[in-house]
């Protein structure tokens, strides 16, 4: 396969950071011939329509796009994904959608908010500055005194009648305490150093750092909440069955002195001979304590991907408070590909070569294309449904089986062991339900969905019509084992099993599960997957632990 691997023009001037692409496209190319491809490596200017000329002539099944900027500004970055699309070539890596929107940090932490996931408060200069008053309007409200707060606008938790993310309250008014300045549009932590990192105590101090900032740097800045903490960064991977969370990377600052600012900045990526390149390595082993905080961080890198749309491969880099919360800080939908650089290295720790994972990049790309094109019934107007993504792209020696054997009580009780979800009580029902299927067949109600890999079951689902209802149907249980979890396979069980109850005439289903916090992400997968919270019994469970109903009409997202 002819594959153009197409990177940004870098000058003979350019950084350590602007050069990194050279050494992206070369590893990138080198994988692609040892998977037997033919790389055909092209550099990337702001003249579009000679790129356009260029790709025409050399007619490639898929871009590889590795192209960070144009013309010196990372803002631009999102053009040549959009001349693909244009020109209707397949391309790797996230859609010129998600390039454009996660390349302004702003408008992607505006997105996180309004969507409810966590991310430090910011503010931006105002009028007179940089910004015009004008510069951070979406979702605005007035603040609960009836005006906006100036000179300087912030996005607090102080507004949590407008936000739907509540971050609890600070004991420091909005514009006092530690912040660290960015850049809006530019990346690789250009301009972040122990300097970025101001001290103020009122919102003149901070107006005055953003203005003395923006100056320096000639680019738009904005002022976010430093947290002060643990730092990790989290890749992902697009697979056959969905987005794939690598291994959770931290950023280890044993080494830092007290009074260092602690933050992954420009020298602790780029200038080898710094104290902070050597002194900021990345561990992936953690104790048995941090696993519900990693779980936490995985299932907030899926909600990002699925809330940017994102495709091929990203990484989303995260905060942690000492009080445990995490913090999304930016979500990097082009993430270095250098072998060298973090996210190979979540792809080594995961088990795969690099090869391996550009393989899985290149196929992703060549897959949504596939899907956005318009098949032949899509032409006749036929509106019957494409199969799910999850279900006809389950890897070889991964399969569905609906009848339940003997063995299948054991392999069931390991993994819902294996979640931690559940007590001994909960082990033995979900033991039960096998049970009474093996002994009384379909008549039970039960109905089994068991995904197996290379003849071992790794996760299942039970669902059965609900008595004396019309296409009414629960879902009683789905569960991945631990060892499989990031890699879609919830989704795919359950996109089966409604697949399966839609067949047997279902309309709706219903799901209950409890609301105590260690069921979050497991609310959230719900949502995710088109469920909605229809009700809430109070103490249902145990004092303090209510249970939540979630339904699903089936044919709607």
């Amino acid at each position: 396969m002819r594959v153009v691997v197409l990177y940004n023009q870098v000058s003979a001037a350019a950084n350590e950071a602007d050069r990194d692409v050279l050494v992206q496209a070369e590893a990138v190319e080198a994988a692609l011939r040892q998977l037997g491809h033919e790389p055909i490596s092209l550099e990337c200017t702001l003249r579009l329509d000679e790129l356009k000329d260029r790709l025409s002539s050399l007619r490639p099944e898929v871009v590889f796009n590795l192209v960070e900027s144009l013309g010196g500004s990372d803002w631009l970055a999102h053009a040549a994904a959009g001349l693909f699309d244009v020109l209707q070539i397949p391309y790797t890596g996230s859609r010129s959608e998600a390039l454009m929107i996660s390349n302004d940090k702003l408008l992607t932490k505006r997105l996180l908010r309004l969507a409810g996931l966590p991310t430090p408060d910011w503010i931006v200069p105002t009028s007179g500055q940089l910004f015009s008053g004008g510069e951070d309007t979406l979702g605005r409200t007035p603040a609960e005194g009836g005006s906006f707060l100036h000179p300087t606008t912030v996005w607090t938790t102080e507004r949590e009648s407008v936000l739907p993310h509540q971050a609890g309250r600070s004991e420091t008014t909005p514009s006092e305490g530690l912040f660290l300045i960015k850049m809006v549009r530019e990346h690789a932590s250009i301009g972040l150093d122990d300097g970025a990192v101001v001290q103020v105590q009122s919102a003149a101090q901070l107006q005055s750092a953003l203005s003395e900032a923006a100056h320096r740097l000639g680019r738009p800045v904005f002022a976010e909440r430093f947290v002060e903490g643990r730092e990790f960064n989290l890749s992902v991977l697009a697979g056959p069955n969905g987005p794939e969370v690598l291994p959770p990377a931290e950023i280890d600052f044993s080494a830092f002195p007290p009074e260092k600012v602690r933050i992954v900045g420009y020298a602790a990526k780029w200038e080898e001979g710094s104290f902070e390149y050597h002194h900021t390595p990345r561990r992936f082993d953690f104790p048995p304590s941090d696993a519900p905080l990693l779980e936490r961080l995985k299932q907030l890198a899926l909600a990002c991907w699925e809330l940017f749309h994102l495709g091929g491969y990203a990484r989303v880099d995260f905060r942690v408070d000492p009080a445990g919360q995490p913090w999304i800080l930016e979500i990097n939908t082009n993430p270095c590909l250098a072998p060298d650089a973090g996210f190979a290295a979540a792809v080594a720790e995961a088990g795969l070569t690099y090869a391996q994972a550009i393989d899985r990049i290149v196929q992703d790309a060549l897959h949504r294309h596939r899907k956005m094109q318009p098949t032949p019934s899509d032409a006749a107007g036929s509106q019957a449904p494409a199969p799910d993504r999850e279900t006809s792209l389950l890897p070889p020696g991964y399969q569905f089986r609906d009848q339940p054997r003997p063995e299948d009580r054991q392999a069931v009780r390991e993994i819902v062991r294996s979640t931690g979800f559940f007590n001994p009580a909960e082990i033995e029902v979900a033991d039960e339900l096998v049970r009474e299927r093996l002994q009384a067949g379909p008549a039970s109600g039960y109905y089994f969905l068991f995904l197996e890999h290379q003849g071992q079951v790794i996760g299942y689902g039970c669902y059965g019509p609900i008595a004396a209802t019309a296409g009414s149907f629960d879902l009683y249980w789905i569960a991945v084992h631990r060892q499989r979890q990031g890699r879609g396979l919830g989704r795919a069980i359950l996109q089966e099993c409604e697949r399966r109850i839609q067949q047997a005439g279902g309309q709706r289903i219903y799901i209950e599960t409890s609301g105590r916090a260690q069921y979050e992400p497991t609310r959230q997968f719900y949502q995710r997957c088109g469920y909605q919270c229809e009700a809430r019994l109070k103490d249902f469970y145990a004092p303090g632990d209510d249970k939540l109903i979630y339904v699903k009409l089936l044919g709607t997202q």
